[in-house]
């Protein structure tokens, strides 16, 4: 569906070029001061055990918040947060959850599912206590309503005070719907459960399959599970239970109620699908412990040097926090989520980047802002806040560059662009790799969904346009699949687990040569007269129209 905006974008780079120097002798020269021992160094301190996995309003979340305005302030740059220091702080709501048992009762039976093995359930409330007695279970498919695709999984159904089973991702079947297997903002849990709280409805389970989620069932139960964060509650509907049900145990369920799981599968790959009343009831009930936790993003500009254009930036963006400890370990057992690779690795990029615009000679025409974001594992939380408060507004923000993870295993003679196709960043972006000797290729593991699960998707949402990119799968020296293979062994084996740690035999080659796109992306943009923009009926244009026509509003009252 992006083939189009795709080939209109990537053809118009030369006509950029020419327009605007891809790069400067001042931007290959301030370059060269990303280096991998700089990126190593950076890693090895963020990801020690000292800060315990930097849980969110932890003393390991406040050290990292030290480290990153400590190497800031090293390089000169402007502090912009509260009261003239580095810190924008907020507060995080913690609610550890407690219960045993998710029980479904049918006509003649019931089932009773375990916590953990079974099942993950979370408060959807800020309460001492959250509970679901008696609540019909309805099958919606995948509880998504698309007017651009006239798709309604709801059908009009009263669901007020029910439980919404829901299938994770989005259709695939037809390749004109959703995108085909591309994962859309569509099959993401968080919509699924902000759809069915629209609803009215009391509890909403996903249905967990590795391929769905693109991830194991290990990593729901360790992100799911111990204290989990939100922002403070704002006013509108809420879920009284959050949960996700492995097939298995759903199988189980639908076995009761006389169902078949692959049937209903079939059934919601329709338009003319109808939510299915199973006959079935649920109960259970969370203890929960609630309290308030400080956080704070990070946040540092380098002022530009354009009288006019300075007024706008370029953001860059990395999420400083992690998982923190893991709850009742055994003897000896390695109970710390240091999140080396995420997002250590990423900060140390950003700051890598922070160091090149701090060696150019002057100050590029738009100012640079620089955003160590916090509890993005937890919803994109920091993020969410910083773009709820700007220290600028959001048609000022030129584009939002976020680092997610650095390449650990070697150069590459490829780059992944998550998103490609949605920007005019993709113009600038393959012209710069083209000078590498790389090549662009779009996700290659598009299913994932990975655009909508990181920090770049709470600006998109409010129309900055956005470039989050890393290392391909290509591996220079490596055969055929084999970063591929390393992809998914990460994802088996090390994915929001404690084993996430700095390793000697790490390779930051390649890094080093994303971090320079990072680089040189952003400063191409910094001096570009015209900000980048959404290509024509992407999903978030309607946004930046929207917040650019905002800006011109508070100009005129000026």
């Amino acid at each position: 569906m992006r083939s189009l905006p795709l080939l209109l974008a990537l053809c118009s780079a030369p006509a950029l070029a020419q327009r605007v120097p891809l790069t400067t002798p001042a931007e290959k020269s301030a370059s060269g001061v990303i280096a991998p021992e700089v990126l190593r160094a950076h890693v090895r301190f963020l990801a020690h055990d000292l800060l315990e996995g930097r849980g969110p309003g932890t003393r390991g979340d406040a050290l990292g918040q030290a480290y990153i305005a400590a190497q800031f302030e090293a390089l000169g740059l402007k502090p912009l947060g509260t009261d003239g220091t580095y810190f924008q702080p907020f507060d995080l709501v913690g609610i550890t959850s407690s219960t045993q048992e998710l029980s479904f009762k049918g006509a003649t039976n019931d089932v009773r599912l375990k916590f953990h093995d079974d099942f993950i359930a979370v408060s959807g409330v800020q309460a001492p206590e959250s509970k679901l007695e008696s609540s019909e279970l309805v099958f919606v498919g995948y509880g998504i309503q698309a007017p651009e695709y006239q798709w309604d999984d709801f059908k009009g159904m009263e669901l007020r005070g029910k439980t919404l089973l829901i299938l994770n991702s989005d259709p695939e079947d037809d390749p004109q719907l959703f995108a085909g297997k591309t994962r859309l903002w569509y099959g993401r849990w968080d919509y699924k459960y902000e759809q069915a709280a629209k609803m009215g409805a009391a509890g909403a389970i996903i249905i967990h399959t590795t391929p769905s989620a693109g991830y194991p069932w290990q990593v729901v139960q360790t992100s799911w599970t111990g204290e989990q964060f939100e922002l403070p509650a704002a006013e509108g509907p809420r879920l009284q239970v959050k949960a996700w049900m492995t097939s298995a145990a759903t199988g189980r369920v639908l076995q009761m109620a006389g169902r078949d799981l692959t049937a209903l599968q079939a059934a919601a790959q329709k338009r003319d699908f109808q939510p299915v009343p199973l006959g079935v009831t649920v109960t259970t009930r969370l203890t929960n412990t609630v309290r308030r936790s400080p956080t704070a993003n990070v946040l540092a500009l380098l002022p530009g040097s354009d009288p006019k254009l300075s007024r706008e930036v370029v953001l860059y963006t990395a999420h400083h926090d992690h998982l923190g400890k893991k709850e009742g370990g055994k003897p000896g057992e390695d109970t710390i989520y240091n999140g080396a690779l995420d997002n250590a690795s990423g900060v140390a990029a950003m700051l890598n980047v922070a160091k090149a615009f701090a060696a150019l000679p002057k100050a590029p025409r738009r100012s640079i802002l620089f955003a160590a974001v916090a509890a993005e594992e937890q919803g994109l939380l920091g993020s969410q806040y910083l773009a709820e408060h700007p220290p600028v507004p959001h048609g000022r923000v030129a584009a939002n560059l976020n680092i997610d993870g650095a390449n650990i295993h070697g150069r590459t003679r490829d780059i992944t662009v998550i998103g490609l196709g949605k920007s005019n960043l993709d113009a600038t972006l393959t012209a710069l790799a083209k000078a590498q000797g790389r090549v662009v290729k779009a996700d290659q593991l598009s299913d994932r969904g990975f655009f909508y699960r990181s920090d770049q998707f709470s600006f998109a949402k409010r129309g900055i346009p956005a470039a989050y990119f890393g290392s391909g799968m290509d591996f220079i020296g490596k055969p055929e699949g084999w970063g591929k293979q390393q992809r998914e062994l990460w994802e088996s084996k090390h994915y929001h687990q404690p084993s996430d740690e700095l390793r000697p035999e790490w390779d930051f080659s390649g890094a080093v040569e994303d971090v320079r796109l990072f680089f040189l992306l952003g400063a191409h943009v910094a001096r570009s007269p015209e900000m980048p923009r959404w290509n024509k009926g992407d999903e978030f244009e309607a946004a930046r129209l929207q917040s650019l026509e905002a800006l011109k509003g508070q100009d005129t009252s000026k």
